[in-house]
């Protein structure tokens, strides 16, 4: 199976044989390939030693003329037939590797794919065939990749935008999102507000890994466009944000869903100037509601969107009517990660500056030794600057008795945010 490991060896009870290890790694071959020169490594190690600029075969040292890597599928049978023969020493039989993508293959694939003459189920299957490949490995992404496949994929997925979805929108989408694609490509879509507005219906689609996809590539498009013009351009469709709210609201059981929604919804929510749009398609209750279904990563994407959306007023009434909101954010100071922790701190310290209820109920929740471990913590001084700024802001709402009221408690000198 994909990921399988081979257990360290008790050489004292089994010896490898030499033929069976790499040159270069001189551990057992998983995947033995041959060069020009009839030497035979494996490949992972061969292809290292070729990425850092090596020309040469590492045992012979002869120059190499053909960078081809040949499978030797013979010795890679004997290996996995050795490793069954030894299982008792708790050796594991060596997965058969899939091959890298025919160049030949792909390149047929994608002008069956895009040639508009060709039958719709001809084209159909090719894009399926694209897909799974590029689901297979990274290093079959690469070849697609390198046969001009993004622009390809681009035209079939925006034509025909104007008159609903077809399949082969369906399937060059779902082939595209596994791509990064450079600024131009994401300008060309960012720049048209038909395939912008295309990509916006999109999300409201009955099949749930089409409104995922299609969120992904709004992602995509906004993280590669450095015109904040354009990034606006996105960010200016309500259709969007209704969108990205509603799949994250009810696609929950849906991991994927919830990634990709979450780190869309941050990318739009970096344009200051339609964060409005976030709040009034009820992006806080949902953010709230969804916080701790959320994983490590997604967690700090969502706590630094409510932390943009708590600096505009809407967005920190919004959080602040929402009474789970101060309790969560106290739970998460110091709990996920540092970064976590200074979004968190961010935002209450904007609910706090607001509202005396969000002092109350942060002080109700614990946030004075929350606060004190944090100045106390190997956090960033970023966050610690936050954890005093709100040790002043809260000082008034501590409990009499409390440490924050004591005369040996120092948090009077806040340095600069």
């Amino acid at each position: 199976m994909p990921g399988t490991t081979i257990e360290p060896l008790d050489l004292a009870a089994l010896q490898i044989p030499y033929h069976f290890r790499c040159p270069i790694s001189l551990e057992l071959m998983r995947d033995p390939v041959t060069l020009c020169t009839g030497q035979t490594y494996d490949r992972s190690s061969i292809e290292s030693w070729v990425a850092t600029g090596n020309t040469t075969c590492p045992v012979t040292r002869v120059p190499l003329t053909d960078f081809t890597f040949i499978p030797n599928h013979t010795l890679r049978r004997l290996i996995q037939d050795w490793c069954v023969a030894n299982q008792a020493f708790g050796i594991q039989r060596i997965p058969t590797p899939k091959q890298p993508a025919d160049p030949n293959l792909v390149r047929t694939l994608l002008g069956q794919a895009s040639l508009v003459s060709n039958p719709f189920q001809s084209r159909l299957s090719a894009l399926r065939r694209l897909k799974g490949l590029a689901r297979d490995s990274e290093k079959n992404r690469c070849v697609i990749s390198s046969l001009n496949a993004r622009e390809i994929l681009l035209d079939i997925l925006f034509s025909d935008a104007g008159t609903g979805s077809s399949e082969l929108n369906v399937e060059a989408l779902a082939v595209l999102v596994m791509f990064q694609l450079c600024e131009s490509e994401c300008e060309s879509i960012a720049s048209d507000l038909d395939r912008v507005m295309y990509l916006a219906r999109m999300l409201f689609h009955s099949s749930i890994e089409v409104r995922v996809n299609s969120a992904s590539l709004i992602e995509l498009v906004l993280s590669g466009t450095r015109s904040s013009e354009l990034r606006t351009q996105i960010s200016n469709v309500d259709e969007i944000f209704e969108g990205l709210t509603d799949m994250l609201r009810n696609l929950n059981s849906y991991p994927r869903a919830l990634k990709t929604g979450i780190w869309a919804l941050f990318a739009l929510c970096l344009v200051k100037q339609t964060r409005q749009k976030a709040v009034q398609a009820g992006a806080p209750e949902m953010l709230i509601d969804r916080l701790e279904d959320l994983d490590k990563c997604e967690a700090e994407r969502a706590l630094a969107t409510i932390d943009l959306l708590c600096r505009i007023p809407s967005g920190c009434s919004a959080f602040a009517s929402h009474a789970l909101t101060v309790p969560l954010l106290v739970k998460t100071i110091l709990k996920i990660s540092d970064r976590a922790t200074e979004y968190a701190a961010g935002a209450l310290m904007a609910l706090c500056s607001e509202s005396e209820q969000c002092q109350r109920d942060a002080v109700n929740a614990g946030i004075l030794t929350q606060l004190l471990l944090l100045v106390q913590s190997d956090c960033t001084e970023r966050g610690k600057r936050k954890a005093q700024i709100l040790l002043k802001l809260l000082r008034d709402s501590w409990p009499d008795d409390s440490i924050g009221n004591s005369d040996d408690f120092g948090c009077s000198e806040i340095l600069p945010f």
